[in-house]
């Protein structure tokens, strides 16, 4: 899936990152980065990776808090059910197949939190919990990525996990072949410029 442009408009795969354009002006997604978790006939489904809240894990979900990625605080996931928890992990080598992991990408996948803790232990190395999700339905986050919305590059794993949130935009940008790099350099409001 290309586009006349050629800029950023990769696969909308599960484990793409969906980078906001400044064209994007919806105040739920400006300047943000989404992790694609789904991607079907259905629609997609995703979660905004950089928008920590100051809300400590620990508060609402009890003994996750021990187990979450710094900063262990649950983060704003997206605009569709907020009150819901989404809990994103990387698998150790061997938890794969463990109790309550649904594998996406990798070893990255979503891990149920009704899961018993115990059953847990040892089998994930890194784990981060979202509220809410953004989500797509047939066609439309394609019809996004047309219209300019969206940058659509390949993900790692550390852009989950690791990162600076407020930064993480910028620093996928960065990496990115070609002109997208120079969107990196873009002030937030492009009229000081």
């Amino acid at each position: 899936m290309s586009s006349a442009t050629g800029h950023g408009t990769g696969d909308i795969a599960v484990g793409s990152l969906l980078l906001a354009s400044p064209a994007l002006l919806d105040p739920n997604f400006v300047d943000t980065v989404v992790l694609l978790l789904e991607v079907n006939d259905e629609g997609a489904l995703g979660v905004v990776l950089n928008r920590p809240s100051a809300l400590p894990v620990s508060e609402v979900l009890g003994e996750w808090g021990d187990v979450v990625d710094e900063p262990e605080v649950l983060f704003q996931g997206g605009p569709v059910s907020t009150d819901g928890a989404l809990a994103v992990a990387l698998a150790s080598p061997d938890g794969l197949d463990a109790a309550g992991f649904k594998p996406m990408w990798g070893r990255l996948g979503l891990l149920d939190l009704d899961t018993p803790r115990e059953l847990v232990d040892g089998t994930v190395d890194r784990l981060r919990i979202f509220a809410g999700y953004a989500g797509w339905g047939p066609g439309q986050l394609q019809a996004e990525v047309a219209e300019g919305a969206w940058y659509v590059v390949p993900g790692s794993v550390e852009d989950v996990f690791g990162g600076e949130a407020p930064d993480l935009r910028r620093q996928v940008l960065r990496r990115q072949p070609g002109d997208l790099a120079f969107h990196a350099t873009r002030p937030a409001d492009p009229e000081l410029n």
